[in-house]
């Protein structure tokens, strides 16, 4: 008998081809969408009765549109697999809750990997052990490989520039040996040049670039809206404290942030710190947006690392990995210190730790700073 595996459809073309893959590996497949409870404009699909539950945002390009969710039918239609469309809204209002807290906290949040490891996996594992599935998939572009017998490791797609690890480091390392992501190893360009040659319906489908409940990009936009207004308006400041002038609310900020201050200087500004107690952003210039260390909350390691040791970090989705020291500290946090200063560490976005490809792990930007080895405390 075929080993059962359960695929997370998104609509597009790369859990298309995956669908397609997974089928030519001789896997029993059944495609999941996971619906966000979305609905302010609504679809209704061809087959009613094959999709319950499919009433949700129709005019936006995304990941859990009802027009996302009639691709993802139809190509599991082409590919004679089952199909299910389950409504996930309360892992999505979870989702929204922590991106409009961590704005109003002056964080920088990333529900892309909350997603992944509240929902996309989380969520699509449960399902596949109710259905007696022993794998999950999906269209991610990273590879799962064996070393050593029972021993999985994560590691980048072999695409560079589609590779998403950095936002698959937070799953449990116990689901490594269950999980497939049949498209990493091939590139973009082959991925689309396989579902033009398999006659897929998404072959030309535009990849979603947008957060999925956020379809307009204005993220503000959406914690004033989620949140009711809030009273962040206040000050920008220099480094020493000097007024420098209004802004309407810190949320519109992120630290390495230059365009849309509102505000026009002789030189570039960034934004170097935000102060939700003072509602201040503080402003400098890009030498001093550098910083040499962070420490992170909430490690989630891949593998066993030791106290101490070297590795490649990357702070933001496509930052380049950068050379550093890290040091494990008390109740999974963790510091690192960078051989050269970096740019632009947020609070709050991840911050994932890499042996050449190998995921090692990662955890949560709680601060940056400005520190070497030799003054380094556990504190």
């Amino acid at each position: 008998m075929s080993e059962r595996v359960v695929l997370a459809m998104s609509g597009g073309v790369d859990s298309s081809a995956a669908a397609y893959l997974l089928r030519e590996q001789g896997y029993e497949i059944i495609g999941l969408f996971m619906r966000s409870g979305v609905s302010e404009e609504t679809c209704q699909l061809d087959n009613p009765d094959a999709l319950p539950v499919l009433n949700v945002k129709s005019h936006k390009q995304g990941c859990c549109s009802a027009s996302d969710a009639a691709d993802a039918r139809r190509v599991a239609d082409e590919l004679d697999i089952p199909f299910h469309a389950l409504n996930f809204e309360d892992a999505f209002g979870r989702i929204k809750d922590y991106f409009a807290d961590e704005y109003l906290a002056g964080r920088t949040p990333n529900p892309c990997v909350q997603c992944n490891n509240w929902l996309k996996f989380g969520k699509l594992w449960d399902f596949a052990q109710q259905v007696g599935a022993s794998k999950i998939a999906s269209g991610h572009y990273a590879q799962i490989v064996t070393e050593k017998p029972n021993e999985y490791s994560l590691l980048r797609g072999i695409d560079p520039s589609k590779d998403q690890s950095y936002v698959l480091f937070g799953l449990a390392p116990q689901l490594l040996e269950h999980v497939l992501f049949p498209v990493g190893g091939y590139t973009k360009s082959e991925i689309r040049n396989l579902a033009h040659q398999t006659n897929l319906q998404t072959a030309d489908k535009k990849d979603s670039q947008e957060i999925c409940f956020i379809p307009d990009n204005d993220y503000a936009g959406f914690v004033n809206r989620y949140r009711g207004k809030q009273e962040t308006e206040g000050l920008f400041v220099d480094t020493a404290g000097n007024t420098l002038g209004k802004h309407r609310g810190y949320e519109h900020f992120t630290i390495g942030q230059r365009r849309g201050l509102g505000i026009a200087f002789g030189e570039p500004r960034f934004v170097l710190e935000i102060c939700p107690q003072s509602r201040q952003v503080v402003l400098g210039t890009y030498e001093e947006l550098g910083r040499t260390g962070l420490k992170a909350i909430t490690a989630n390691w891949l593998c066993e690392v030791p106290e101490r040791f070297r590795c490649q970090a990357q702070i933001r989705y496509q930052a380049t990995p950068a050379n550093c020291e890290v040091e494990l500290l008390n109740e999974g946090q963790f510091q690192i210190i960078f051989d050269d200063p970096q740019f632009g560490i947020a609070p709050g976005q991840a911050v994932v730790c890499y042996d050449n490809n190998r995921v090692l792990g990662g955890g949560w930007i709680q601060h940056s700073f400005q520190k070497s080895w030799t003054d380094s405390t556990k504190n």
